[in-house]
């Protein structure tokens, strides 16, 4: 089997950069196909992580602050978000095999709903820093993921799931 046009355009990147296409990809980020976006980002990670480890910091901590450069604003897709609200709330109603193509039909119809929220993670991830000093244990994923225990993010939820209901009642699956 021939992978060399599947993995084009991906030999070059590091591993950081790797770990994020990879991420953009998954999570359907338009800046997926955008390689000096992912070069730049990756680069700016592992200059953090060097820049960290020769303060002092653990190898842990240098690798939370590289992961925190590399995926800063990126923590919350559209994409995923409403791929959660489909798979938790209509997995009677959206079959599996059909969970893709609705998802991404219903995606631009509900980009109002997804306008009036700040998806960025620059209000939860100031704190980083600061915790992950080198006695400190408290760890970055919990810090920056504090948008998905937000009442915005509850808001968001119930606000997409309404949405969903309504698509479903007027077009279907």
């Amino acid at each position: 089997m021939n992978n060399k046009k599947k993995n084009e355009g991906q030999t070059d990147f590091s591993y950081y950069g790797l770990y994020l296409l990879d991420y953009l990809r998954t999570n359907k980020f338009e800046q997926a196909a955008d390689a000096a976006f992912i070069r730049e980002r990756a680069d700016r990670a592992a200059e953090t992580y060097e820049k960290a480890r020769l303060e002092g910091y653990p190898a842990d901590g240098a690798q939370e602050l590289a992961m925190d450069t590399l995926l800063r604003g990126l923590r919350y897709s559209r994409y995923a978000i409403l791929r959660e609200v489909v798979e938790n709330e209509f997995s009677d109603e959206v079959p599996e095999e059909k969970r893709e193509a609705f998802i991404l039909k219903l995606l631009p119809l509900v980009g109002n709903v997804f306008s009036v929220y700040d998806l960025s993670d620059d209000n939860f991830t100031r704190a980083i820093p600061a915790a992950l000093g080198k006695e400190s244990e408290h760890s970055f994923h919990s810090l920056a993921r504090n948008f998905a225990l937000s009442s915005d993010y509850d808001l968001l939820y119930t606000e997409l799931t309404g949405a969903t209901v309504l698509y479903i009642g007027e077009y279907g699956v």
